[in-house]
């Protein structure tokens, strides 16, 4: 189960946290509370949006817990000696840098789901799932998302 799901589980954190080391430790507290909490795992979802759930939530537990400030993306896209695999994933499937860097400027609601439908190909029935929200308001802050990125960019349709 670890390595069908840890590179799905890192990415998500990263898309919160925006720091490898605490990537990590928050990965071990996942898979913690999934090896607590796989007996009570009814299959309402596949596994894999129920582990996800829970690594947003620890995620979001973490941003709460330590009043977490906005980290530089400058920062998170600088090659460092002995980056893990998850940033070089992270930044190939974020090819276009001045994008990337742009979404993950974007307020943490929006950042989100961006990242859950265009990265993660989750549908917005499943990001719905995974952060509590109304499938409404998951396409609502996707099409704002959108608008924000077309202004950055001056995109034309």
């Amino acid at each position: 189960m670890v390595e069908t799901y840890l590179n799905d589980i890192r990415k998500v954190i990263f898309t919160y946290v925006k720091d490898y080391h605490m990537v990590e430790d928050i990965t071990q507290e996942v898979f913690l509370t999934v090896f607590h909490k796989l007996k009570d795992f009814r299959g309402e979802s596949s596994m894999k949006t129920w582990i996800l759930k829970i690594a947003i939530n620890k995620s979001k537990d973490y941003l709460k817990s330590w009043n977490y400030r906005k980290v530089q993306l400058t920062s998170w896209l600088k090659e460092e000696p002995g980056a893990n695999e998850v940033e070089r994933t992270v930044m190939n499937k974020l090819q276009n840098h001045e994008l990337a860097e742009t979404i993950m400027k974007l307020p943490l609601k929006y950042r989100e789901v961006v990242i859950l439908y265009y990265y993660h190909d989750f549908d917005t029935n499943e990001i719905s799932f995974l952060l509590n929200l109304n499938v409404n308001t998951v396409k609502t802050r996707l099409l704002r998302s959108k608008d924000l990125l077309k202004r950055r960019f001056d995109f034309n349709e």
